[in-house]
């Protein structure tokens, strides 16, 4: 523990880290630690599975050792922000272990839990606060929460925030906190708007980089599988008969598409669960656990579920669908390769994700090997001159749009005769009703004969004038 030792945390905090098993500082914790334990404001930028929360915690933490002072009701002295119930559950776990023999209190609020606890325990007054953005305006909306104690506050996985919609909720939140106070900015890559909302938020900020926000983690083999959409599924299948992928998270764009693959590795013998938005929090707890015990293999995840899943061990990530933007790919694959260990990224990539591939591989700065020795591999899709052929029943129903087109113009050009050729057919229609049923038709004949007659003897002598039924 020497190493941590030179960074004079207190002792309380030191045996709670000989506890956990940290036998040295991580990169990022070695840049961060001297830095705010110096009461400077950083922003670090650093991947998942970097040891960051270690690297804020502590730090925050062991300001509690000099001076603990009674939590107050309703107000927290710290707060941390995340993005996601899991991120957020994940970093109040380790504040639990980190201040295992310190007497802080701390709390952890969420959307999809019930807010009468979260409320009571705030009552109580907590020392430290980890929340999601909409919960906290929620209960600050409440009355619940007042942010005028805070001293140190952290806004972590800020571009995931940025993904999600939160900016705005996270300025509202950070217009309510003390000027003076000390505040820690990560995020896994820095897009110009995050460094905007680092302006506004820190003062003269030192700036952290472990790794470059485009490189990828060196321990990660990455391979790309070429094949068809509607052969995927039987390539996800062939490729989990492999053993040793003994837990292995699978990544799908969109929550339905999550279900599917789950109800498909069913059909088939495979034991899996599903984390994503449509869950409940329960549920995407149990599943995250069983994962985390090894009873459940493989795990299937939408990129905004899975910001929170933070398991060692992962040794496959499988991208079902390719990601649409390249930092969702680095997050994706920082899933792997955790805590030193090596891992490997497979990319399932069909003809309509050529695109996606591509700005990956610029983003990454190298190209991603090829695996092609599977039974559904797609050399056309691997040929980067390939080009779709249009489909047959597409031509099929150009040819019968354009075919309808012709038509509605010769009708167009039916609704352009004179009036005079209309009433020439129209005529010449009644004529022939009347040829079929003269009997019949005469004594109506003789009626409206009589109706001209007594139109032309009107007194106005206009054919326009209409009787006044009322007065007849």
């Amino acid at each position: 523990m020497t190493d941590f030792e030179s960074f004079n945390l207190a002792q309380p905090l030191l045996r709670a880290l000989l506890d956990e098993g940290y036998a040295e500082p991580t990169p990022i914790q070695s840049s961060t630690l001297p830095l705010l334990l110096a009461g400077r404001d950083i922003v670090g930028i650093a991947q998942t599975g970097t040891g960051k929360t270690a690297a804020f915690a502590l730090p925050l933490l062991n300001r509690f050792v000099k001076d603990i002072s009674r939590a107050k009701p309703r107000k927290p002295q710290a707060l941390i922000l995340a993005p996601t119930r899991e991120l957020a559950a994940q970093i109040g776990e380790c504040i639990v272990s980190y201040s295992r023999f310190l007497g802080v209190r701390s709390l952890v609020v969420f959307g999809g839990a019930s807010i009468r606890p979260q409320i009571a325990n705030l009552q109580r007054g907590v020392h430290v606060l980890v929340a999601t953005p909409g919960r906290l305006l929620d209960l600050m909306a409440q009355g619940q929460v007042q942010l005028s104690a805070v001293n140190f506050f952290v806004l972590d996985e800020a571009d995931r925030m940025l993904d999600m919609g939160f900016i705005n909720d996270v300025r509202k939140i950070a217009q309510k906190l003390p000027q003076q106070r000390q505040t820690a900015l990560f995020s896994a890559t820095m897009p110009h708007s995050i460094e905007v909302l680092a302006d506004a938020l820190l003062t003269d900020p030192k700036r952290i980089e472990v790794a470059p926000s485009a490189t990828t983690a060196e321990k990660v083999e990455q391979k790309v599988l070429f094949v068809r959409k509607e052969q995927k599924r039987s390539l996800l299948d062939t490729v989990l008969k492999d053993k040793s992928m003994s837990r292995v998270l699978v990544f799908t764009r969109t929550k339905h598409g999550a279900n599917r693959v789950v109800r498909h590795l069913g059909d088939s013998g495979i034991k899996s669960d599903a984390i994503h938005g449509n869950k409940t929090q329960a549920a995407r707890q149990r599943a995250l656990k069983a994962f985390k015990e090894g009873r459940v293999r493989v795990l299937v995840a939408t990129d905004i579920a899975a910001r929170g899943i933070d398991v060692d061990g992962v040794t496959h990530v499988i991208n079902f669908e390719l990601p649409n933007d390249r930092e969702t790919y680095i997050h994706r694959i920082g899933r792997t390769a955790r805590a030193g260990n090596g891992g490997i990224a497979l990319s399932f990539c069909d003809f309509d994700e050529r695109g996606m591939l591509k700005d990956i591989e610029h983003s990454i700065r190298k190209p991603i090997e090829v695996f092609d020795k599977h039974p559904f591999h797609a050399p056309e899709i691997a040929d980067s001159n390939y080009r779709k052929p249009k489909n047959k029943s597409h031509r099929k129903r150009k040819l019968r749009n354009k075919s309808a087109r012709k038509n509605t113009g010769k009708v167009k050009d039916k609704s352009t005769l004179s009036c005079k050729s209309v009433n020439s057919n129209l005529q010449t229609d009644k004529a022939r009703q009347g040829r079929s049923s003269a009997s019949a038709k005469q004594p109506q004949r003789r009626s409206r004969s009589k109706l001209r007659g007594l139109i032309k003897n009107s007194p106005s002598g206009s054919g326009n004038h209409v009787p006044n039924r009322e007065a007849a």
